[in-house]
């Protein structure tokens, strides 16, 4: 067995992943409790909210993959929050807009994370919703060692807030310096301990249910409402007022839907709907299969998955969108793969080239002049070109004994994102961004729309079985590395960790997600560890490639249930932050 940064963990009781070590530790005490793994998932997510703000929050979004163990059929939970009902591309445009700011509160949709958490554990969980705060409310109460990187994002804002987000200094700031040390967050704390207070009803379905009603309806709508009204500056240079109504808040519900699948050597890869990027990593796997396989460790295998994402990535932009017409049975078709196979050659493309499934005619945005030098507070800043995380997202899995399964992907309502709202001890999120201001196109803005999310969690069943639940940060890179990971270890064989803790690269050559939406044709970064012979190849091929450091692209976790019934888990090493547990 070939060296690896840590052990793949096996066991027989639970398996957590996730990006945070005090989020994969209260899972796992939640399930010593006797929780499910959905009990679980929830508990860190909400931990997450807690230890990782530079990286999520409770104004953000999660969608979620899970598989029961009495229905193994993929269930997506859509916990991504729509446009409020102001949010028209007529409002944007009177203000002057042609893109959608990346920060502020005019980028937010209405929060869905928090509403996703509790309808997960009112359908599968098993524990009062008391006990699994209580983790949370812990942490947020008497503190937690906030991680260094969160002291750095706050350096690249505290400008921002000193001048004009003051709500965010007050929290963020300590004697004109990012916070450090032992960090308490006593508003958050109060809001999730006013929420179990809530939590009263004649079983422990109603008692969430009330919860869920208190979100949506009470304290945290009124203050949400009241904090909107009041115009902040954001990533356009000027001040503007948000959308969020109360109302919103009331009229948004998280929910289930069916997955998008497509079947690959003997799996059946799960995702969300084409609403989020996901089905861009399943088109990957078909334009794959009929390349056949490919070897990873070489120039031409690195050349080809990026030629293919790049495809893939085309066809996202020209189709993909909630509530589009996606012809998503003809994007996953073999003929439409072979077709979109033949594409590929021996150099590197700079085009963005969408496909025409069942004789369409692809429309492509007209690309907006933006902020080309970026802005701190934008986006999802995963990762500069050299490979330092400034920001991101956050991920957990969790498998229990009995084969309860979820993977997900909580993003958004970063710290950096929008003005605190003091009362509630977080901000709103900025996903909005994602929504272009042109009429037509599959991810345009319209009111109670959700934006064509980058967040991309997967589960992965074999004979109709669920067999591993993974997912990584990462914005655009998410289906990215997970295809790398899925080639390796699905594909090659790599043990779990063997597979996250191979080399890396991602391709940048397709419109950002981001404001301010920008593309780099032929823009192919690599950790240094590929090798210099295959970075002057890759070179000579036209990519044109940027080389990062050599462990610092991808964010991985996985779990998996092994045929003899073994549960296994692993954890990616770059950042230092994830961690697996289990036994």
């Amino acid at each position: 067995m070939s060296f690896t940064t840590r052990p793949t963990l096996r066991g027989t009781f639970g398996m957590v992943s996730s990006t945070h070590w005090l989020a994969s530790q209260s899972a796992m005490r939640i399930l010593e409790l006797g929780g499910n793994a959905f009990d679980a998932g929830a508990a860190a997510g909400f931990v997450l909210h807690v230890v990782e703000p530079h990286l999520n929050g409770p104004g953000g979004e999660v969608p979620a993959i899970i598989a029961t163990a009495a229905d193994p059929t993929p269930r997506v939970l859509s916990g991504q929050g729509v446009a409020p009902a102001g949010a028209t591309i007529e409002h944007y445009r009177s203000l002057g807009l042609t893109l959608v700011p990346g920060s502020g509160p005019l980028a937010a949709t209405v929060p869905g994370a928090v509403d996703a958490w509790l309808l997960l554990l009112r359908d599968h969980g098993t524990l009062p919703l008391s006990v699994v705060l209580e983790p949370a409310i812990e942490y947020a109460r008497n503190g937690h060692p906030l991680v260094p990187r969160i002291a750095d994002t706050i350096a690249t804002v505290q400008q921002l807030f000193e001048e004009h987000w003051p709500t965010s200094a007050a929290l963020w700031l300590d004697g004109g310096r990012p916070v450090t040390g032992r960090f308490r967050n006593e508003a958050y704390a109060a809001t999730l301990e006013k929420l179990v207070a809530a939590a009263v009803g004649p079983d422990r379905e109603a008692q969430i249910e009330q919860a869920r009603k208190t979100w949506r309806e009470g304290f945290v709508a009124e203050a949400i409402d009241k904090f909107s009204r009041i115009p902040h500056r954001d990533s356009s240079g000027a001040d503007h007022a948000g959308l969020i109504t109360g109302d919103d808040m009331a009229a948004f519900e998280a929910s289930w839907e069916d997955a998008a699948t497509y079947d690959w050597n003997g799996y059946t890869v799960a995702k969300t709907g084409p609403w989020g990027q996901g089905p861009g990593l399943l088109q990957s796997l078909a334009v794959l299969a009929e390349l056949g396989d490919v070897d990873l460790d070489t120039a031409e295998g690195v050349h080809t998955t990026v030629e293919v994402m790049k495809l893939s990535y085309a066809d996202r932009e020209a189709w993909y969108g909630d509530g589009a017409d996606v012809p998503l049975d003809t994007l996953l078709s073999p003929a439409y793969a072979a077709e979109r196979a033949k594409l590929i050659g021996a150099d590197a493309s700079l085009e963005l080239r969408p496909g025409s499934p069942g004789g369409r005619t692809p429309k492509l945005p007209s690309i907006a002049a933006g902020n080309e030098t970026g802005d701190a507070t934008t986006g999802e800043p995963t990762v500069s070109p050299v490979g330092e995380t400034r920001g991101d997202t956050c991920h957990v899995d969790v498998v229990d004994r009995w084969g309860n399964m979820i993977s997900a992907t909580p993003s958004g309502g970063w710290l950096q994102s929008s003005p605190t709202i003091p009362e509630l001890g977080f901000c709103l999120g900025s996903r909005a961004q994602m929504f272009w201001l042109e009429e037509g196109l599959p991810a345009s803005l319209a009111p109670g729309k959700r934006p064509r999310t980058t967040l991309t969690p997967t589960l992965v069943l074999r004979h109709g079985e669920p067999v591993m639940a993974c997912g990584s940060p990462g914005g655009d890179q998410q289906d990215q590395w997970q295809l790398l990971f899925l080639l390796r270890h699905l594909g090659a064989g790599l043990d779990l960790q063997e597979a996250i803790d191979a080399p890396a690269w991602h391709t940048t050559g397709f419109p950002s997600s981001f404001y301010p939406r920008t593309s780099e044709p032929g823009g192919l970064v690599v950790e240094t560890r590929v090798g210099r012979a295959v970075v002057d190849e890759l070179a000579r091929r036209g990519h044109v490639v940027t080389e990062s450091d050599p462990w610092s692209l991808g964010r991985l976790c996985a779990v998996r249930k092994e045929a003899d019934g073994v549960l296994a888990a692993a954890a990616n090493p770059r950042g230092m932050q994830g961690y697996a547990v289990g036994r």
